[in-house]
């Protein structure tokens, strides 16, 4: 049995969830989000409010969904309730980021600037010209626009400028050494 598939989701209180065959619907204070589960893998309500996630049978295809099914949905449970955010650093001499109504303008280095708009559902936070937050209810489309916003400068292993998330080290590199 998944260790993860087998531990039961606990449904906070203002948030709801439909399941129509193999959809999943949850809505919450947050907003709504929907998503598909793969065919071998049951969702099911408990009496005291739970979600469970089942698998009829012990195949390899089925054990490989059964913890994803339960994550998604759970990922879904806690997007809706608290949502999600992700925090990134800029470091570099001139390398700053400006809020320009929901858009974010970065200067990274490049003969121009670099303008990024949210997508929907997702929105941006500035913190000082250094410091941004991506927040959202998809976990998923959170972590995919801040790589994208890592992509634009990748953290260089030399120096350490470019974009970073909080926290993350950067295995750094010795330079030349002179004659």
């Amino acid at each position: 049995m998944s260790r993860i598939g087998k531990l039961p989701i606990t449904v906070p209180s203002g948030v709801e969830v439909e399941i129509d065959g193999q959809t999943v619907t949850v809505s919450g204070p947050k907003g709504k989000l929907h998503q598909r589960i793969s065919e071998p893998i049951r969702v099911e309500k408990d009496s005291d409010g739970s979600i469970l996630v089942k698998r009829p049978d012990d195949e390899r295809a089925s054990r490989s969904l059964h913890g994803l099914s339960r994550s998604l949905i759970n990922n879904m449970v806690l997007g809706v309730s608290q949502g999600f955010q992700k925090d990134l650093e800029i470091q570099g001499v001139g390398y700053r980021v400006v809020q320009k109504g929901q858009n974010l303008e970065f200067s990274l280095g490049y003969s121009h600037p670099v303008v990024m708009e949210p997508p929907e559902g997702i929105e941006f936070a500035t913190d000082g010209p250094a410091k941004l937050s991506v927040k959202g209810i998809d976990k998923q489309l959170v972590g995919e626009v801040a790589a994208r916003i890592r992509k634009l400068r990748l953290p260089e292993p030399y120096n350490g400028k470019g974009v970073r998330y909080a926290g993350e080290n950067i295995r750094r590199k010795v330079g030349k050494t002179g004659k």
